[in-house]
């Protein structure tokens, strides 16, 4: 008697063997049924850990042929004890290049409105943008935008986009950014009265943001709501800086408005 597989797949049917990749910290991988895609952050019995570039985490199961490795069908196991250290990583959770040197800088430009908004972009994609080449220029305010993207004349090869504060529908922001229709400039804009409220309140130690009413200067009516000095909304301000160390102490808003004005400026 001859003994037989009980598999009856026809070899031609059968899917080809895929490589084995450790799932080591700070591999990104995308799992293909969801289209979700992150860096893997913990890898436990069965299991693994994913982060997106939101900060997002999702758990999938360690399934054969589970995973997309640029592009790539891959199976991921658990990496051995003793593997290779986490990858270090930027502030805005891009994985680092020791040593690399600043590019020379774009004609393509961000322009971002106000100086805590530049100083805030700087401390968390600082090091993103100078390996990109990418100058950061700071906006006293968004009335004079058409003019200023006209002076620019955005282009192929010099990009512009613009950060605007408190972009929500029907404001005056939203009217002044609809009226910039160059094919090469593209503005985005946070719904936040000003980008101290992107700042996780978590991250502060303070339960939310204060409401403040309308016609009260808002930094103000925040800095007396919560028992900070108000005479000095710039020491505020800086205070505020230093507990911001990455991307996780931002709202996905601003994380989302300032990728997507990245992207724009770097599109071959």
């Amino acid at each position: 008697m001859r003994s037989y597989s009980p598999d009856l797949t026809p070899p031609w049917k059968k899917p080809g063997p895929v490589p084995e990749v450790p799932a080591e910290p700070g591999l990104v991988v995308e799992e293909p049924a969801t289209g979700f895609c992150g860096a893997v952050i913990r890898c436990e019995a069965g299991t693994v850990t994913l982060e997106d570039r939101f900060g997002k985490h999702r758990v999938f199961p360690l399934e054969p042929r589970g995973f997309l490795l640029e592009g790539a069908v891959v199976t991921l196991v658990r990496p051995s004890a003793g593997g290779p250290a986490q990858p270090a990583r930027t502030a805005s959770g891009s994985v680092a290049v020791p040593g690399a040197r600043a590019r020379v800088a774009r004609a393509g430009r961000i322009y971002v409105e106000g100086r805590h908004d530049a100083e805030l972009v700087e401390k968390v994609w600082g090091d993103d943008l100078r390996i990109e080449g990418v100058v950061v220029e700071y906006l006293e305010g968004v009335d004079d935008l058409p003019s200023i993207v006209a002076a620019f004349s955005p282009g192929p090869d010099a990009r512009l986009g613009v950060l605007v504060d408190h972009l929500v529908p029907g404001s005056k922001e939203s009217r002044i950014a609809a009226s910039v229709t160059s094919e090469h400039a593209l503005v985005v804009g946070h719904p936040f009265i000003d980008v101290w409220e992107a700042v996780k309140p978590s991250s502060l130690g303070i339960p939310a943001w204060p409401r403040v009413p309308r016609g009260q200067d808002w930094k103000t009516g925040v800095c007396r709501a919560l028992g900070w000095p108000s005479d000095n909304t710039g020491a505020v301000w800086q205070a505020i800086l230093t507990r911001v160390n990455s991307y996780k102490d931002l709202e996905p808003e601003l994380l989302g408005c300032v990728e997507r004005l990245i992207d724009h400026v770097t599109v071959p």
